[in-house]
């Protein structure tokens, strides 16, 4: 009898997963961006989320939860309830440069969150004005090194992937710049147009029509390949660095312990939608390379990212505000 009644038990809860995996989702989905509105997460999360509303028939409603270099957001995906119904698009900053980078976490990236899908990636850009004496990587380098310690650089703020991809261009190029960090991209364009600032490594969308406009020039990208949005413009690795590579790569996560069954839904969902023709034209447009993963390849790039800039936030001494 107790054999029986474990046996009857167990078939149980295999149906009532298998019935709330058919059911799925039943309501509306709450997509988390721990960023501000308008910005790259922000573009990739709306657009995912209105392809897989269209989908799975529910509404997914972005909820920009901004702050502490994308921690709030993340930090409240990771302690919602595993039922599917809290998703999270967040981005290297968030669940790779953070672990280091911060002297105090709220969540564990491998431990807390269920990896559903690396989505996307936008390789960073190295602008300067047109009137900077240097055209290219290797004339960057060596006004560099002319004028050691005097050439600037700025990002979007201390920690982002812009100030990451700079002080691996600076270890590697072995040259001095002098860091300058910007709250926001928006600013940081504002002063390189004035002159401020040597040179602006921005997330490549943010610049691309200044570049078209022949306002900036690109210099280099810092992704391994050529981006399709510029595709004449080299890479860092081309131009004088190989091996060099920085890239700004987006995921989505739901929280730990999301059954199995609505983990392999959303990584189907979310491949489906990335591979929708206006989707993948819009993103295009601005810059994105569309990158659809099963969760096991997600959690091992987060590995990789994690110690790759581990290593590079270490030897540079890079520290959050």
């Amino acid at each position: 009898m107790i054999r029986l009644r474990f046996v009857l038990a167990v078939v149980l809860v295999l149906a009532s997963t298998a019935s709330f995996a058919q059911a799925y989702p039943g309501k509306s989905i709450r997509l988390i961006v721990p960023w501000p509105p308008t910005g790259t997460v922000d573009i990739l999360g709306r657009t995912l989320g209105q392809k897989l509303s269209e989908s799975m028939g529910q509404p997914v409603l972005v909820d920009n939860r901004a702050g502490a270099n994308g921690m709030i957001g993340s930090e409240a995906a990771a302690k919602s309830p595993p039922d599917g119904y809290t998703l999270v698009v967040d981005n290297i900053t968030g669940h790779a440069i953070n672990a280091t980078l911060q002297a105090k976490m709220p969540f564990n990236t491998l431990r807390d969150f269920a990896h559903l899908s690396l989505l996307a990636s936008v390789p960073d850009g190295v602008v300067s004005l047109p009137s900077l004496p240097a055209k290219n990587i290797r004339e960057l380098i060596a006004l560099a090194k002319a004028q050691p310690g005097k050439l600037t650089y700025a990002s979007f703020g201390i920690g982002s992937s812009a100030h990451l991809a700079g002080e691996l261009f600076k270890i590697m190029a072995g040259i001095d710049m002098l860091h300058i960090p910007y709250k926001g991209g928006q600013p940081a364009i504002a002063d390189l147009l004035a002159g401020q600032v040597s040179i602006y490594i921005p997330v490549l969308p943010s610049v691309v029509q200044l570049v078209k406009a022949d306002r900036l020039r690109l210099l280099a990208v810092t992704g391994a390949q050529r981006s399709s949005a510029m595709p004449d413009v080299p890479t860092v690795a081309e131009s004088g660095l190989p091996g060099f590579e920085a890239s700004n790569w987006f995921g989505l996560m739901a929280p730990a312990g999301t059954p199995p069954e609505i983990v392999t839904r959303l990584n189907a969902e979310a491949a489906k939608a990335l591979q929708a023709p206006d989707v993948r034209e819009k993103l295009a447009a601005l810059g994105f390379e569309i990158h659809s993963s099963t969760p096991q390849e997600f959690t091992t790039l987060l590995k990789s990212e994690t110690e790759k800039w581990a290593r590079v936030i270490k030897a540079s001494g890079a520290r959050a505000e």
